[in-house]
């Protein structure tokens, strides 16, 4: 069983991406790693370099910045590193800059591309989310946040990047069959020093708004407000992976989160109390579990 892991990074340093650790935090599970760089404005293309060059195959790239709608670019990046992939590869595990895999879940992954390798049903396996916000000690508890998506696909070239590359499709729009692992995605996109993701947040924007969008609600600020912009959030209790430790320990800002307030919206709590205590499922779900 050969396993490819793939990702897509731009400008890494300027916005303080862990892709470092994002792309360790799976290799022990993977023979290589493709990774799209796209053209920065830092030295982004010499860190990725540095990360285990006898696995780690670099594919430079060119962003096409036109492809605002959506987030299109973030798929188009996301699929050429996927047809870069050798042919021999049985799986291909996708991570994103900004997400780590604990090394507790190795084994749970390991045993699910074993058992669902040559099984011609299963497209891709699902992986469960932690968001964290504001700060390494925080997370996201109301259903805004997606619970769960595809990190592991087949070597199928009819596969592709959906959207804005937060999951995948197949063939002529349909979504994957995928079974489910007992393992979460740490999610860290929203764990950044506040000058920083004010920056980030600003030049993102522009791949799903318009320049007059930007400047009215975004752009113009100096810090981003992290508590202005969420409506719930607990305490996390348990421990971050491994690789991601040394920069939890230098880079974890203050931030303080009453837990007991929260901004939901009746149908918001409506869907939570559905979801967390009837145990319904009514979240958008990008996949077919089966």
């Amino acid at each position: 069983m050969k396993i490819t892991g793939f990702s897509f990074v731009r400008n890494a340093i300027k916005y303080d991406y862990p892709i470092v650790e994002a792309v360790k935090s799976i290799l022990p599970l993977c023979d290589d790693f493709v990774i799209a760089v796209g053209k920065s404005d830092d030295d982004t293309l010499s860190l990725v370099r540095s990360i285990a060059p006898d696995k780690v195959r670099i594919v430079e790239t060119v962003w096409n910045d036109d492809l605002r709608t959506g987030g299109k670019v973030l798929a188009d990046e996301t699929n050429k590193a996927f047809r870069a992939i050798a042919d021999d590869t049985d799986w291909c595990f996708y991570i994103q800059a900004d997400e780590i895999i604990h090394e507790r879940y190795h084994d749970e992954i390991r045993r699910g591309m074993q058992r669902w390798k040559d099984d011609e049903d299963v497209d891709g396996l699902l992986f469960k989310y932690l968001h964290f916000y504001g700060s390494y000690d925080y997370v996201g508890t109301s259903t805004q946040w997606y619970p769960r998506e595809i990190r592991v696909v087949k070597n199928d070239k009819r596969i592709y990047s959906y959207r804005d590359a937060q999951g995948f499709r197949i063939g002529d729009d349909e979504k994957l069959k995928v079974k489910e692992l007992n393992a979460y995605v740490h999610h860290y996109g929203w764990v950044k020093d506040p000058r920083t993701m004010q920056q980030k947040k600003e030049t993102f924007s522009r791949l799903w708004h318009n320049d007059q969008y930007i400047q009215e609600k975004i752009a113009g600020k100096e810090h981003f407000n992290y508590a202005q912009h969420i409506d719930a959030l607990e305490k996390f209790k348990g421990t971050h992976p491994q690789v991601i430790q040394e920069r939890i320990d230098s880079r974890n800002w203050k931030f303080d989160y009453d837990t007991s307030f929260n901004r939901l919206t009746l149908k918001e709590r409506v869907k939570q109390f559905a979801e967390q205590k009837l145990g319904l499922n009514l979240s958008y779900r990008n996949y077919k579990v089966i």
